[in-house]
């Protein structure tokens, strides 16, 4: 959608992208929407470079599109079928901690999934991503800092523009324990 109103304005994607300025907190509401450009104390990265670190192999990939509930309300017999998640190969999927409040349990949940990414050295580098235009991953890189991880990549296009440049992707299930 960005990059649309980018080429239809003739203006570069990163001059739309500052005009978004940073909360002081976490974004709370209307999570598919223009993110800023930055995220003070990580490092910003597209996909070109998020590519060059996934090859490189020493930095941890965490998925944090949310995931969708089973409704309650389903009548009797219904089959539900998750909707598959295609991501970078080799990501760690930690589903729903991108939101901007959180429960202590997906705290927990969250944490002890980047433990497991980054075998707990918190100076393991490890980049967030979502999808294009998702605030769940800049929440969740802005939360892995507060959490001290010293070396934190967002990558804001996430798999939308990870599809679009034609790096590969796989099925992924969520880390279990949510």
């Amino acid at each position: 959608m960005i990059r649309a109103l980018a080429l239809a304005l003739c203006l570069p994607l990163a001059a739309i992208a500052e005009t978004v300025p940073e909360p002081e907190n976490y974004r709370t509401d209307h999570y598919r929407a223009l993110v800023p450009a930055t995220l003070q104390g990580a490092t910003v990265v597209g996909p070109k470079e998020a590519y060059a670190l996934w090859q490189e192999g020493e930095t941890a990939f965490v998925d944090v599109l949310p995931r969708a509930p089973k409704p309650d309300n389903l009548p009797e017999g219904t089959i539900w079928r998750e909707k598959p998640r295609h991501s970078i190969p080799g990501s760690i999927w930690l589903p729903n901690v991108g939101y901007g409040d959180i429960a202590d349990v997906t705290h927990a949940y969250f944490r002890a999934g980047l433990e497991k990414a980054t075998g707990g050295n918190k100076d393991k580098p490890v980049l967030f991503f979502c999808l294009d235009e998702c605030w769940m991953s800049w929440n969740a890189a802005k939360r892995a800092l507060e959490y001290g991880h010293s070396q934190v990549y967002w990558y804001p296009e996430g798999t939308d523009m990870w599809q679009f440049e034609d790096y590969p992707l796989e099925e992924i299930e969520p880390e279990p324990g949510y």
